[in-house]
């Protein structure tokens, strides 16, 4: 396409909850914006949360379902008026660590796809693996144990891949089909992360996968940037042509597929860059500088940070820095973010977020020394599951009133993740600045609170990371 002043630009969230498209122009104002929520939208598919808890441990999400999702996006975004043949270039991000089974020939129907028909209808027969496991997932524990052995230890593995073995990590998941169902691994015919998964649809043939999100799968060796043959062997047979050749987040794979420009009159020269993971993709959209620290306040809440060198963390992952190849990013995972603390609202507030606020202005900081630390699913750091709690005297309780409840929640999610930043070396220093994203980031009486257990100012993405001008708001968000 050859550049104009109307061009825009198309992109994508295949998130836990939902799926979120976004238009913008070349001065990357938003143009049309809609979304399609997985659990209202299409209850058909029988999730909670955007996923379905098949026992305390193993939790998946349909693939169909987010198939289904995209038709109806498209839908609604020409509905709003969009029109898809101005859009220049298109891209998306994604929940990291889930993977998607393509079964054989899988990719012979993506390159054939019928214009008249919409996606989910010709691709319900596609996947070997009908419901995908995801980030939530921590069943693969003996996997997890036998990868960390055939490489030498969780050092080494730390070493090669950035994180020692966890649950939710592809290579865990895989090895866990490949042991369980023999012939369905058999029966795949590519193995692609929900990103790439993504990207595919719009490519109309198998994308590779990105080097940022691909170093969260305990697979790829970060120093060399390629496939760890030895990691691969610990996983499954012949994995390699499984997974295809990772390439730089920043790739242009090609100009979207027939199927896209027949269908929903896409511009066949639009350009299709590679997707990559959701955690990547807030670090180069938030453009972090040296000193910063970025916490998304999301389903899961995460903390991340630039570097320079990789590092071998005990407890957290490395990546590949989505924006330069040779460069890295540190990245921390609390599975227990908004829906723990939508779960203590609930009970402590009536289900208002209004209630809640109140409940937490009417405590001071450092609640009179209560304090708490909540678990609904099994943690990553630490590696516990359920609700404990201290009184001033540090001795253990059952139960706070609901204020100190509602204070005690956010004080112990907090601190511990400033705890987990200085073991990666942050320093909260006169110009640190914590850059506050995801859902979790509109309310400001939350953001206070994180404001004070890191004792630095606090930013939201409006206006672009300068605090918001309302005076009584901005000092709330100081020292």
């Amino acid at each position: 396409m050859t550049e104009n002043e109307d061009a825009t630009y198309l992109g994508l969230d295949f998130s836990t909850q939902q799926l979120k498209g976004v238009i913008v122009n070349k001065n990357l104002e938003v143009i049309h914006e809609t979304n399609v929520q997985f659990d209202s939208v299409l209850p058909e598919f029988r999730t909670h949360s955007g996923v379905v808890r098949q026992d305390k441990k193993t939790v998946t999400a349909p693939v169909l379902m987010w198939v289904k999702a995209l038709d109806l996006l498209l839908d609604q975004l020409k509905v709003c008026g969009a029109d898809f043949s101005q859009i220049a270039a298109l891209s998306g991000s994604a929940q990291q660590h889930g993977t998607v089974y393509w079964q054989v020939g899988a990719e012979e129907t993506l390159k054939t796809l019928d214009p008249d028909s919409f996606l989910h209808t010709q691709l319900a027969s596609a996947f070997s693996v009908t419901s995908s496991p995801v980030w939530m997932d921590s069943s693969t524990s003996l996997q997890c144990r036998q990868l960390e052995e055939h490489v030498g230890g969780a050092q080494k593995l730390a070493e090669i891949s950035g994180s020692r073995a966890y649950e939710r990590f592809s290579a865990a998941q895989i090895m866990k089909i490949a042991q369980s169902k023999p012939s369905t691994y058999a029966n795949t015919e590519r193995i692609s992360l929900v990103s790439s998964f993504a990207c595919s649809l719009f490519l109309g043939r198998y994308a590779p996968i990105d080097l940022s999100d691909g170093s969260g799968m305990n697979l790829l060796d970060i120093h060399s940037k390629s496939w760890s043959q030895d990691c691969l062997k610990a996983c499954a047979e012949d994995l390699a042509s499984r997974l295809g050749e990772p390439v730089p987040s920043h790739s242009d794979l090609g100009c979207v597929s027939d199927y896209m420009v027949e269908r929903h009159s896409f511009n066949p020269s639009c350009r299709v860059i590679a997707f990559t993971g959701d955690n990547p993709s807030s670090l180069a959209g938030m453009t972090l500088r040296p000193g910063d620290v970025a916490v998304s306040l999301g389903t899961s809440d995460t903390l991340f940070l630039p570097l320079t060198q990789p590092p071998t963390l005990p407890e957290g992952h490395v990546l590949i820095n989505p924006v330069d190849s040779d460069a890295y990013m540190a990245l921390l995972c609390f599975k227990n973010g908004s829906l723990t603390r939508e779960r203590i609202r609930n009970f402590v507030a009536e289900k208002s977020w209004e209630r809640f606020s109140s409940l937490l202005n009417s405590t001071p900081r450092g609640n009179f020394g209560n304090f708490g630390l909540y678990y609904d699913a099994q943690e990553i750091i630490p590696f516990v599951q359920g609700d404990f709690r201290w009184d001033k005297s540090n001795s253990s309780v059952t139960k706070f009133t609901p204020e100190t409840e509602v204070r005690a929640l956010l004080e112990g999610q907090f601190i511990a993740k400033r705890a987990h930043a200085e073991d990666l070396g942050f320093i909260v220093g006169k110009d640190s600045r914590i850059l506050a994203t995801g859902g979790g980031s509109a309310n400001k009486e939350v953001l206070q609170v994180l404001a004070d257990c890191f004792n630095t100012n606090v930013y939201t993405m409006t206006p672009r990371y300068s605090p918001i001008k309302d005076k009584s708001v901005s000092q709330s968000l100081g020292r």
